[in-house]
Order: C-alpha cells, then sequence, then structure tokens
C-alpha cells in the first residue's frame, strides 16, 4: 500500500518514462486535493419584485416589510427592563440564551474540546459579536435584522433548563411582534418555531446561524475547510468560500442547509421544504496568525460564513443541528420527506470524502471496528488497519515482481524488434508493425505489458482515501498516541515524517528495478521521499503514522521476498544490467 509507484517497472526508456509519468500524476492529484476540489456553486437568485406579487425568487436587496394595515399603537408592548440569561442542558451540550435578541451567546459541546483542552465552544465571541449570534432573525431589511438583535426579549424562563424542555422569547413594541419558540430533546437536534408581524402583516424572517464556528483557531488553516452545505430534493452540494456571496437567496425546494467546518457543522432542516430559502452568509474578519501573541500588524484575513434558513410566510419552523459531524449521527437524521415525516435525504454527504468516497467511508468503518473490538487507541487502530492492508496489498506486489521477470526475460527479443524498427520515423506507418510484434510475442510469452501498473493503480486510490478518510474522521481529532496529543494534525516533534522518509528510502533501496534506467532509480530513491515527507511534514500525524508504518512493513515482506527464487532472479538481472551498463560507461571514458 505504501508504494505509490512500481518499484519492477520494466522495459527500459520506455518504461522509465511510464514511471516518471506515474510519478507525476501522483504529485500533482495529491497537490490538488488540496487545491482544486470540486464545488457547486448555488444559483444566483433571478432578479425578481417583491415575494408578495411575484413567488418562488427573492431579491436580497429588497427588503421584504410588509405595508402597515393597522395603527401600531394599538400594540401592547412588551419588552424586558432588563439583560438576562438562560442556559438549556442535556449530556451532549451546554447552551446559553441572552434575551437580548433570543438568540445563544455560547454553545458548548461536552464531548468536545477546544486548543486549549477545554470544552468546545461553537460560539466564536469575537465573530458573533461582529456579524451575528446563533439564532438571530435574518430578515432582508437591515435595520429590522439589528432591531431584532438589540430589542429586550421576555422569556418564559431565567436560569439553569434540563432537556426535554421548551424555552419562548416574545417582543412587542410599535407594530412589531416576535415570537421565538425553542423546543429542546436529548440529542443535537433543537427545533424552532418564529413568528414576526409589523402591523398585523408577516415578515419574511429567517433563521441564521451568521457567523461561523469557535474551534477556528486550531493547529490548522481551517479557511480551506469551511463550506456551505445544501440539498435541494435530494441532491448535495457544498460551496467552498470564495464562491458564497453575501445574502444570496436559493428558494426551496430545501431539504437542508446551512455551514460547517472540518469537524462541526451547524445544519437547518425546514418543515416545509418546498417553500423555504435559503441565504447564504459570507463576511471576512482579520485573525492573529499567533493567538497566543496577538498583534495588529500580524493578522490574517479569514472567512466566516453563515446561513439564514425560513419561509416567506412570516412563520419559519425547522430543526436544527449543531454539533460534530459524526457519521453515526449524521446518519440518523433526515430531512422532512414529501409524507410529513422525517423520511428525507440524511446528512452524510456533509462529510467530504472526495472522488473516492467510495473507499474511505468503508475504511472510516473498518478503522472504527478495530478501535471498538481489538484496541481502544486511535493510533493503535491506524497500525492494525495498516497492517491488514498491507498484507491484503502483498498478492498485488507479488504480481508486479512476476510481471517484472516476464518483461526481463523478453527483453533482448523486445530489444531486437525496437533495433529492427528505429530507423523509421514516429509518424512512418511501420512504426504499426512494430507495436504489432510486441504485441504478439507479448502474448506468445504471455506477458501482461500491464501487469505492473494495473497493481498500482489499485494502491494509488487506496492512499488519496486513506489520506481524505484521515482528514475527515472527527474522532481522530484531539486523539492521543504515545508523543502525539492530536493525531488529526502535523506531528509536532516531526518524529512520523522523519521516519516515514527513511523507510521509504529503504523500502526503495530493498526493491529490485531492473528496468528502471540507473540514474532515474538513484533519482526517485531521493526526491518521492523528500516529496511524501514534505506531505506529511504539514498534514495529519494519522497519515504520516499509516505511511511510515506501511513502508515499515513493506521492507519486511521485500527482504523476505528477496529471499525467494523470484527475488534472486530480479536482483541477478538488476546486477549484470549495472555491470554491463558501468563497463559501456568506462569503455566511452577510455575512448
Amino acid at each position: 500500500m505504501a508504494e505509490y509507484k512500481n518499484p519492477n517497472q520494466q522495459g527500459g526508456g520506455q518504461d522509465s518514462r511510464s514511471l516518471l509519468v506515474f510519478t507525476m500524476v501522483f504529485a500533482v492529484i495529491l497537490l490538488g486535493m488540496q487545491i482544486f476540489r470540486p464545488k457547486t456553486p448555488i444559483a444566483p437568485a433571478a432578479k425578481q419584485q417583491a415575494r408578495q406579487t411575484q413567488a418562488g425568487a427573492v431579491n436580497s436587496a429588497a427588503p421584504a416589510v410588509a405595508t402597515p394595515v393597522a395603527n401600531s399603537s394599538a400594540t401592547p408592548v412588551v419588552a424586558a427592563a432588563n439583560e438576562s440569561m438562560t442556559t438549556v442542558e442535556n449530556e451532549l451540550y451546554r447552551i446559553t440564551f441572552s434575551n437580548r435578541g433570543g438568540q445563544v451567546t455560547s454553545w458548548i459541546l461536552k464531548k468536545y474540546t477546544n486548543f486549549a483542552g477545554k470544552p468546545l465552544d461553537l460560539v466564536s465571541p469575537a465573530a458573533a459579536k461582529k456579524f451575528g449570534y446563533p439564532l438571530s432573525v435574518y430578515t432582508y431589511d437591515a435595520n429590522l435584522r439589528q432591531q431584532l438583535a438589540q430589542a429586550l426579549y421576555v422569556p418564559s424562563a431565567t436560569g439553569n433548563l434540563v432537556s426535554p424542555t421548551q424555552l419562548t422569547f416574545e417582543y412587542s413594541a410599535g407594530g412589531l411582534e416576535v415570537r421565538k419558540v425553542f423546543h429542546f430533546d436529548n440529542s443535537y437536534v433543537l427545533k424552532a418555531d418564529v413568528t414576526v408581524t409589523q402591523n398585523g402583516a408577516p415578515v419574511e424572517a429567517l433563521l441564521a446561524w451568521p457567523s461561523g464556528f469557535g474551534d477556528q483557531r486550531e493547529a490548522r488553516d481551517y479557511s480551506t475547510d469551511q463550506k456551505i452545505d445544501r440539498s435541494s430534493s435530494g441532491k448535495a452540494d457544498s460551496i467552498a468560500p470564495k464562491k458564497v456571496v453575501d445574502g444570496e437567496t436559493q428558494t426551496g425546494p430545501l431539504d437542508w442547509g446551512g455551514v460547517s467546518d472540518l469537524y462541526f457543522a451547524a445544519i437547518f432542516l425546514p418543515d416545509s421544504p418546498q417553500t423555504s430559502a435559503f441565504v447564504a452568509l459570507h463576511q471576512t474578519m482579520d485573525i492573529p496568525k499567533d493567538p497566543e501573541n496577538p498583534q495588529p500588524d500580524k493578522v490574517a484575513p479569514q472567512p466566516i460564513l453563515g446561513a439564514a434558513v425560513g419561509a416567506a410566510s412570516g412563520t419559519t419552523s425547522v430543526r436544527l443541528f449543531a454539533g460534530p459531524k459524526v457519521l453515526s449521527v449524521l446518519k440518523s437524521i433526515h430531512a422532512m420527506g414529501a409524507d410529513g415525516k422525517e423520511t428525507g435525504p440524511n446528512l452524510m454527504p456533509i462529510v467530504h470524502y472526495g472522488v473516492f468516497s467510495f473507499i474511505a467511508k468503508p475504511l472510516f468503518y473498518l478503522l472504527r471496528w478495530v478501535h471498538a473490538h481489538i484496541v481502544g487507541n486511535w493510533g493503535w487502530a491506524i497500525l492494525v488497519l495498516t497492517l491488514f492492508i498491507t498484507l491484503a496489498m502483498f498478492p498485488t506486489r507479488f504480481t508486479m515482481m512476476k510481471s517484472s521477470i516476464k518483461m526481463q526475460r523478453i527483453q533482448p527479443q523486445m530489444n531486437f524488434i525496437k533495433e529492427k524498427y528505429k530507423k523509421y520515423k514516429f509518424d512512418d506507418p511501420r512504426k504499426a508493425d512494430m507495436n504489432k510484434e510486441m504485441q504478439e510475442l507479448y502474448k506468445k510469452e504471455g506477458v501482461n505489458m500491464f501487469g505492473g501498473c494495473l497493481p498500482m493503480l489499485i494502491q494509488m486510490p487506496l492512499l488519496f482515501a486513506f489520506y481524505e478518510m484521515l482528514e475527515n474522521a472527527i474522532e481522530l481529532r484531539h486523539a492521543h498516541w504515545f508523543w502525539l496529543h492530536d493525531l488529526s494534525a502535523p506531528d509536532p516533534h516531526h518524529i512520523l515524517p522523519i521516519l516515514m522518509v527513511v523507510s521509504q528510502f529503504f523500502f526503495q533501496l530493498f526493491t529490485p528495478s531492473p528496468g528502471v534506467d540507473a540514474a532515474q532509480q538513484k533519482m526517485m530513491a531521493f526526491t518521492m521521499p523528500l516529496f511524501s515527507g514534505f506531505i506529511c511534514w504539514h498534514y495529519a500525524s494519522g497519515l504520516a503514522l499509516y505511511w511510515a508504518s506501511s513502508n515499515l512493513i513493506g521492507i519486511g515482506q521485500q527482504m523476505g521476498i528477496n529471499r525467494t527464487k523470484l527475488g534472486r532472479e530480479l536482483r541477478e538481472i538488476q546486477a549484470r544490467r549495472a555491470a554491463k551498463k558501468g563497463g559501456k560507461q568506462m569503455a566511452a571514458v577510455r575512448r
């Protein structure tokens, strides 16, 4: 599994070039996975008139405020005199509401910790203060939005509440009436009903999560991991920050939609998918490059994503999932189906495994099984899984070596055919006769010219899938293994990357490659381990642990193969080729 090139590539110059091509493809794909990931942007909202006169589209620049139909003085004033706090708690979270705006000021996840080892708060204080708090009300009228966020609501309870429970906030003044009702159970999902009217007419008011997450200060750059996630009619989309337009609206059908980073998400699931609207929110805020020693002149712009979901009727009824991206949890949460029940698409698509998700998901399930049934530590689970995979891939290694032997045995005949046709130019029709003779030779000797390539093509997707799986597994976040305190973050002491480089060098040294030019083999022996070490230097230590241990197991396997008849024959061929080439070079020097 660890080898990302064919160590036994055959056929002289042509096959050496093939090796370089595969190496370049490997490098481009691995780097491209971080730079270019498939994204589907939200379609721009159509230009339209007010929603009251034409349904189905929203112009974010036009406030949807109803025309007064009654005397505002007839509305009784319902407002609190002072700010107060209410805390709702279950085994999974502790949510603190302020009656100022009837919104959340703290959302603690009890089973997860931040960079300092304290319980993780999903609310970013700095971003929320600037762009809005979770469960605030979003309207297309910025002044009204600000008024709703600053109003002192009357809560149904203050102090500490234990779920299952209900919490209500009410506010009324100057013709404006607002009612927010939240229902809590023992899961990560809560239910919300929001109604806003002005002078008796409904105001389009959406429930919002406007300011990203509080886990943005981590040992890695989360700016590339934030996304807008949504699903419409069962089709899930993921939009990168650079493609998110602030205030852009997408009308129904909306199964679910919200914002997520690598490990956490806030996803709204409307009760009426067909008539719901989704508003993407995108702001930017400067984040200190060194959080331990923040300096005004040493900051980096950080995208702050958010989302708002609601209906045009003035009454928004949604469920909200706010919590970790654990597959088993996401699988159990479904959107509202056509039958009015929770039978729609689940939230599993918000975990992004890339193009090799069909391999990455089973790998994660297997890793989780190993952790649950064999070893109770995620680092040791990676090692056990690596052993399983490397042993399972052993037949491909043996297949490559047998293909290598066959190719080397017919090498003189191949050279004779090449020599026979070398006088013809590349575009000469007689070159086709050379290929035909080569094919007949392969068929006669039972050689598959792709025998050495196909096993590698199996191993490369497996490597990429393992990389994506480790990067997206929240279970590895802050998971300990010896000196490593977070298997999802780079090795702070760089021990594993160095071990990976050394082990990969020796792995290539012990692997006979008679079909590869000696100069190219020497170059690859140094450049590829260094390239792989660079990758592991900056990415999850869990990946470095897998890669280094796979190399070490591969070295043991190769040393055993080298003692077999097949291994000895390959090494003899390689020695004869090296001696022959060395003799030619010496003769050329003497001349």
